[in-house]
């Protein structure tokens, strides 16, 4: 197994990692600024390291090391959310960015076989949208809109908490087509949907960070599915105000028996039996947020340079030069 993630250096800088299944060092790429995820292709053979959003940069690497990297950099008008995927033969690129003055999500989209040129965009079908993931059918995108706007003129003030508009959408990469958007309650429309993870059955589970007052604790994970249904869990009173309204991570285990949530804020690592829908191991990493399948358990890293195995996937806990930003991707 192989497991990436964007990290601060010990000198102050950014970069991303390529680490093996005990923590030994693959690789490590250069980035102009922060880093957030990253997504990886076997059949374009390349990966790209998002900018933490509002950035206007993306890195394209050779997890190889054969080829030198290569900075994108948003068009005129748009900025990236941090995430995107490649289409399943991989020649093409999809990012989730802002049409800022609009303040409307779109998803760009860039030719890997023609050095990554931007070739068009298609509409998220809301703002501030977050991650996205590519469903099963290899056909259908799911994004996290997370309802928020942003403005690069502002940095990462957000600018409209009143009037939040948050959903989960299907659309067709295709054509860019609304298969579907799903909504919580009106009354949660400050639960910001950010993160994913998609199921053996084709649940999307996500997680949510609360935009509303500080003293309010709503329920902050859930999961839809592409006939329509929508439904937040029922995390128990103690380990939702531990989660101080934050979920920073998602992750589904190998077998889809577990889905495992973290919280930098409130210093959480959970995980959830995904049929009983209840916690089955709460724990404790500080400004832990990584997280990525490992087996039937998880590895989990933190912002302070830690990376742990937890329930199923225990490991000696490994310690690094450098700091563990908010997400790890399984390679391989």
């Amino acid at each position: 197994m192989v497991f990436a993630s964007s990290v601060q250096t010990a000198s102050g800088g950014y970069g991303a990692v390529l680490l093996g299944e005990r923590g030994d060092l693959i690789a490590s790429i250069d980035l102009p600024d922060r880093g957030h995820d990253i997504t990886i292709s076997r059949e374009a053979g390349r990966g790209v390291v998002f900018a933490r959003q509002p950035g206007t940069f993306a890195v394209v690497f050779d997890p190889s090391g054969r080829a030198a990297p290569v900075t994108l950099t948003s068009v005129e008008g748009r900025h990236f959310f941090g995430h995107g995927v490649f289409s399943p033969d991989g020649r093409l690129l999809y990012a989730t960015e802002s049409d800022f003055e609009a303040a409307q999500g779109v998803i760009g989209v860039y030719d890997a076989t023609d050095g990554y040129r931007r070739i068009g965009e298609f509409p998220t079908y809301g703002t501030g949208p977050h991650e996205m993931l590519l469903m099963a059918d290899g056909v259908t995108f799911v994004v996290a809109n997370g309802g928020i706007e942003t403005h690069p003129d502002y940095g990462r003030a957000e600018l409209n908490i009143e009037t939040m508009d948050p959903s989960v959408v299907f659309i067709d990469r295709r054509d860019g087509r609304l298969v579907g958007q799903l909504r919580l309650d009106a009354g949660l429309h400050q639960l910001s949907i950010r993160h994913m993870a998609v199921d053996a059955r084709q649940r999307v589970w996500f997680g949510c960070q609360y935009r509303g007052a500080a003293t309010e604790r709503p329920q902050l994970v859930g999961y839809a599915t592409m006939d329509g249904e929508i439904k937040l869990i029922e995390l128990p009173p103690e380990t939702l105000g531990s989660l101080r309204n934050y979920v920073g991570s998602v992750a589904v285990s190998a077998n889809s028996h577990r889905l495992a949530i973290s919280s930098p804020e409130g210093d959480l690592l959970v995980t959830v039996d995904t049929e009983g829908k209840r916690p089955v191991l709460v724990d404790t990493l500080r400004n832990g947020c990584g997280l990525a399948a490992d087996g039937d358990g998880f590895v989990a890293t933190s912002g302070e340079g830690a990376m742990i195995g937890i329930a199923g996937a225990e490991r000696e806990p490994k310690r690094f030069d450098f700091l563990f930003d908010n997400h790890m991707l399984r390679v391989g």
